[in-house]
């Protein structure tokens, strides 16, 4: 057996990796919220994004894609299912023809205006597991988001 990579390493790297602890965290949560949210017929990623394009003015294509931080192409996959149901309406630009605009639809109002009420049960669930404010734990989260 070798003994360049002990077992204390391991335990060290599981004790204090930020990274497995958000995964963990993050899988965990997206289950609950999945769970919740399937008799919409949306992921808490579909939900999400919906709730993203809830904003006076329509963000183009690549500024939904950085609030989200994901890159245009999962975006746009993720947006596909969501165009098909009507949720979602994507347009070219006014200004800008090559640039996209998305706009949540009044179908897409409406599921998210249902949803509201359960995402905010689910919430009020896991919330009961922090020991810390919530909002720390958002603002401290949305630092890291920020600084990479």
């Amino acid at each position: 057996m070798r003994t360049d990579l002990p077992l204390s390493i391991t335990h060290e790297v599981y004790g204090r990796c930020l990274c497995l602890g958000v995964h963990r965290a993050a899988r965990a949560l997206a289950r609950r919220f999945d769970q919740a949210l399937a008799p919409f017929g949306i992921s808490h990623g579909q939900y999400s994004l919906l709730m993203s394009l809830n904003r006076p003015n329509a963000p183009r294509l690549g500024e939904a894609a950085d609030f989200l931080a994901m890159d245009r192409t999962t975006l746009t996959a993720n947006l596909k299912p969501l165009e098909r149901r009507g949720l979602v309406a994507i347009v070219p630009d006014k200004d800008d023809r090559r640039s996209r605009r998305l706009h949540l639809t009044d179908a897409g109002r409406d599921l998210l205006k249902a949803a509201v009420p359960v995402w905010r049960r689910t919430h009020d669930e896991v919330d009961t597991h922090l020991t810390t404010n919530g909002k720390s734990l958002r603002r401290e989260l949305a630092q890291i988001a920020a600084a990479f």
